[in-house]
Order: structure tokens, then sequence, then C-alpha cells
């Protein structure tokens, strides 16, 4: 049996959904093959088995508009050790910082034949348009406040790993919710799989309206804590902020910073998980980070496998399997 025929149907298969825009609406049913095929790419990644010839003859653009080392990286990895030509372009070299629209940019990527097109953009939306106009599968890598599908991913294949279920969980996410994307693909992702999902963080930073996605909201971290299995941190994003959301580092870090103190109040086998980068002593304490119930550097580590299954998925979908 080889890898393509090793892990059931392709999530990917039709054309409705030949590109990951997000994970909102996504059923169970979709989300659990993806995570089981990268369970499957985890493992070989540890043993340095990779299959280098899946994607072989097929090119992979990481087309990123803002600057993330740590996602590009993680495309670019699973890319290769699948076998892709893997080609990066950065906005600092693209045509776009000359005055190329976003819609010429596609039309430069079809004449270039892409096969799989990573978009990571500032603006909400812009992968979804770009996936009008490309021959290419897309990839949302992260657009403005809306979504980052494979961090979400990446997040639940951490936790399942851990706890092997996903009913019957709670998880807390804390801090700058206003402006996560990775904290609305969570949100749609975890209940979708069956997780009461908590959002803590002060009233400038967690708008109420997410409460309709499903979660209940709580402004001190003593109450959202309490008795949870996972505690999920949020950087910060001073970046995304207008005027004066969090009136000191020091101000936010006592009162939202993830210390010790405050992470005895969830289980004692609770998980600690930060998508990074971290902003230690801003969002999150340095002994937290580096404790045995931290898995941050785990997430790293599953971010390789699941972009490798979504790649794989993908590029089977475009063959028609």
């Amino acid at each position: 049996m080889n890898e393509r025929s090793a892990h059931g149907s392709n999530v990917f298969a039709t054309p409705a959904t030949r590109h990951l825009l997000g994970v909102q609406g996504m059923h169970p049913s979709r989300i659990m093959p993806i995570l089981d095929l990268a369970e499957h790419y985890a493992l070989l990644n540890r043993s340095r088995k990779t299959p280098r010839d899946l994607l072989r003859g097929r090119t992979l653009i990481n087309l990123f508009f803002e600057d993330s080392t740590r996602t590009r990286t993680s495309f670019e990895l699973a890319g290769k050790r699948l076998g892709a030509d893997v080609v990066n372009m950065t906005v600092a070299s693209s045509s776009v910082n000359k005055g190329e629209t976003l819609l010429d940019t596609a039309a430069t990527l079809n004449a270039m034949h892409a096969d799989l097109l990573v978009v990571r953009h500032a603006q909400s939306g812009a992968p979804a348009l770009l996936a009008q106009k490309v021959q290419a599968s897309v990839v949302n890598a992260g657009d403005g406040t809306h979504e980052h599908p494979t961090q979400a991913l990446l997040d639940a294949l951490t936790i399942r790993r851990h706890f092997g279920t996903f009913e019957g969980l709670t998880v807390a996410i804390c801090g700058d919710v206003s402006h996560s994307r990775v904290a609305r693909s969570n949100i749609h992702l975890l209940t979708a799989l069956g997780c009461q999902v908590r959002v803590v963080g002060p009233p400038t930073l967690v708008p109420g309206a997410i409460g309709a996605l499903g979660v209940s909201i709580h402004h001190t971290m003593e109450d959202g804590l309490r008795g949870v299995d996972v505690v999920m941190m949020l950087r910060v994003q001073r970046e995304r902020m207008k005027g004066t959301q969090v009136p000191s580092a020091r101000e936010y870090f006592r009162f939202y910073g993830l210390d010790n103190k405050r992470l005895a109040l969830a289980k004692p086998h609770a998980l600690v998980m930060h998508p990074g980068p971290m902003n230690r002593g801003v969002e999150i304490d340095s002994r937290v980070a580096d404790s045995d119930q931290s898995v941050i550097r785990e997430q790293v580590e599953m971010g390789v496998a699941v972009r490798m299954a979504v790649l794989d998925l993908l590029a089977r979908g475009g063959e028609g399997a």
C-alpha cells in the first residue's frame, strides 16, 4: 500500500474543497483524516523516513505579504520533505511593493504554473480572492484577523496526542483575542470537535460578539483558568492595535500573564500552549513556557507534520484522487 492510499479518502478531492482557506464549518469527518495523516508524518519525521518523492515535479510557492519566519519555514520544510520544488516570495522582493495588484500577482502565478500556493496576507480574505483567480490550490497561512487554519490543525493534533480525545476537554484561549486569527480558527475547530472553549482577556481585547461562536467569555484569569485542561496563550499583537488597548506590558502581565500561580488553577495535567512567537514576561512567564506542562516546542514539530498532510492531500485532490 503506497502513501497515498494508506489514509482513506481525500478531504480535498472535490473542486469545492481544493483549497484550505479556513476551518469554519469544517466537519469532524474532514478534520480527522487530516490529523491522522499528520500523525503518520510526525512519526516518519522522527524516523527521518519521509517520502521525498511524493510531490516530485510539483511546485510550491510560499507567498508571504507579512513576515513570518516560523510559518514560512514550516511550510518550506513540509514541501521539501515531500519532494516539491519550493519557492519563497516575500513582499520585500515582490512586485507588489512596486504597485502590482493582487490580481496581477495571480495572473503572474498562473503563468508560472505553480501547483500549490501558500499565502499569508494582512488583509482578511486575500487568500480567498487569490483562490478564485489562480489555478493552483491555495492554503491560507494567516489572513488579517480572519483565520489561520493550519495553526488550529496543529494545535488540535498536539492536544489529541496528549489526551487521545477532544470530548469533555475544556480549553481556555487567553489574551489578545480581538486581533487573533489563531483564536478564531481554534474556536471553530475545537468546538466542532467537542471541546468546551473559554476566551479570557481584558474587555478591550475580547470582543463581546465572540460569544456567538459558542464560547464563554471571562475577563479574569482566575475565573477563566479554573479547572481547564488546556491553557492556550496568545501573543499581544501591538502592531495591529489602535490606541491604548493595553496600558503597558508590565500592567498586562500583572493581570493577564500566565505564571505558575495562575496555572495552578487549571487541572494538574493541563497543557500550556502558545502559537509563537512568545513575548516572555508579557503574556507568559519563562518558568511556565519552559515547564514540563508546556508543549510549545511540540506544537512547532506538529506544524511541519500537519502542513505535510495538507500539501499531500491538496496535491492528491489535484490528481482527482
